[in-house]
């Protein structure tokens, strides 16, 4: 059984892998998603086909408890209605009796309840293993206390590569903000009793920080990625990765078909992403006056007036896109995966989200990375000082979403840092060399023999061989 967090950047890849699971695992594995209806709104297309194909998969559904979980603190809405859920949970838990349990990081609870009924739990990291091993150094040496100013930057011990970041740029749960910390006590707890920890991830690209990792904790953990890559084959699947598009897909990617290869920037900043108007004025206009086409995923703004629209644009820029043939503009969901596929594409910006950031890698295509809150600042580091494929644009302050105006960057920032990545000077063209070869690896990772292939296989064995142990328990008592 699959437990997703309700996320859409935590559920996306980790349905992705109960489909795998299912896929991978012929007739002697049935897959369960347990997830809320709307959440299964999402999903339930792909779901379809699968099991459609012969695979034994299927979704079980329960009500998110909207008006029960409002609060003041909008960033906390998702977790308390979580925790209202979680007695539903667990009593579907104990009713299906699972042979294994694969939940999110984020549901502590899940290391209880399969302890309970005797099954092996596999935590599911959102993330990759780099961001897990920042967070573990950081936690074990608290490096940030000995510096004077935000500002200043530290390195972070212990780690294979040097990394440096500034206290700035670190989540409030690291700077001591105490609910939160507590919560991931909890996480922590739970993920040491674990069976192990699955992510989506590849060996060419974190081989060292999975080693570290598996060292450090003394963990079992599988590399299964890029999950994106290895489920989704068919053009259905990957332009509704996630959900329906918003957009018409034929008309964007026919759009691209008449750009030149590697000309387009595509801009997206994640969907949790919320900026002022003044923020996107300054997109705007950097977008406007950058020589490159473009197609621009808009965030919401932030705190919009009630019954107003959710986003919001500069008078007359639209227009202006729309008569010059320049750019394309999309709000809502869009078919990322197949978009950055394309062969015009040739940068992207991106908010460092881990989906995001493994959906460019699959691409080959070099990122402008603009980091904003979670662990984004982590995956920022690993993009730009140690596999550099990419430069940051240059955002110092990590920020909670949709509550607190972000800091302002301007429109030449983001412009010097795109034409660092699509320019044609050496440093551009390195990048994009090193972005293609991560993509290729990519796919060779969950080819046939592939690492990642091999990784899913052995794992496989493991859960039967699990499920086969605690049975022969069971007939001998």
């Amino acid at each position: 059984m699959f437990i997703p967090f309700l996320a859409p950047g935590h559920m996306v890849p980790m349905v992705d892998i109960a489909r795998l699971f299912a896929a991978a695992g012929g007739r002697d594995i049935r897959v369960t998603i347990l997830t809320t209806t709307t959440n299964a709104r999402r999903i339930s297309s792909a779901i379809d086909r699968d099991s459609l194909s012969g695979r034994r998969i299927s979704l079980i559904t329960l009500a998110f408890p909207f008006k029960e979980a409002a609060t003041p603190e909008i960033n906390f809405k998702l977790f308390h209605g979580i925790e209202l859920l979680q007695p539903e949970m667990i009593d579907l838990v104990r009713t299906h009796r699972p042979d294994c349990l694969v939940t999110d990081y984020l549901y502590p609870w899940s290391a209880d309840v399969s302890a309970e009924l005797g099954i092996p739990r596999l935590a599911f990291s959102g993330s990759g293993f780099f961001n897990l091993c920042i967070a573990d150094s950081i936690e074990a040496n608290n490096p940030h206390a000995q510096i004077s100013s935000e500002s200043e930057e530290f390195v972070v011990p212990g780690i294979p590569n040097r990394v440096t970041l500034t206290r700035s740029q670190l989540p409030d749960i690291v700077k001591g903000e105490a609910k939160l910390s507590r919560f991931f006590d909890k996480l922590k707890q739970a993920e040491r009793r674990s069976y192990g920890v699955i992510v989506n991830t590849f060996h060419s690209l974190e081989a060292e920080y999975a080693d570290h990792y598996r060292r450090v904790t003394g963990l079992k953990a599988w590399q299964l990625g890029p999950v994106s890559l290895f489920i989704n084959r068919n053009f259905d699947d990957k332009i509704n990765r996630g959900g329906k598009s918003d957009v018409n897909a034929e008309n964007c990617l026919n759009w691209l078909d008449s750009m030149k290869p590697n000309s387009v920037l595509y801009i997206c900043l994640g969907s949790l992403t919320r900026f002022s108007k003044p923020q996107i004025t300054e997109i705007s206009r950097a977008l406007e006056e950058s020589s490159h086409p473009f197609i621009w995923v808009l965030a919401k703004i932030l705190k919009p007036n009630e019954g107003k629209e959710q986003w919001w644009l500069p008078e007359g820029f639209e227009n202006r896109v729309k008569q010059s043939g320049k750019g394309l503009i999309i709000r809502g969901w869009a078919p990322q995966m197949a978009i950055l596929e394309h062969a015009s594409i040739g940068g992207f910006v991106t908010h460092c989200g881990w989906n995001s950031i493994m959906e460019g890698v699959c691409a080959g295509v070099p990122m402008v990375t603009w980091p904003i809150f979670a662990e984004q600042f982590y995956n920022e580091k690993l993009v730009t000082q140690v596999m550099k494929f990419g430069v940051s644009v240059g955002n110092e302050v990590w920020s909670v979403w949709a509550t607190e105006e972000l800091p302002l960057i301007r429109g030449e920032r983001l412009r010097s840092a795109v034409e660092v990545v699509m320019g044609g000077g050496v440093e551009a063209a390195e990048m994009r060399r090193k972005a293609v070869e991560l993509g290729k690896e990519a796919k060779r990772a969950v080819g046939e023999g592939g690492t990642s292939s091999d990784e899913l296989k052995g794992l496989l064995e493991e859960i039967r061989g699990c499920k086969s142990k605690r049975r022969g328990v069971e007939h001998v008592a």
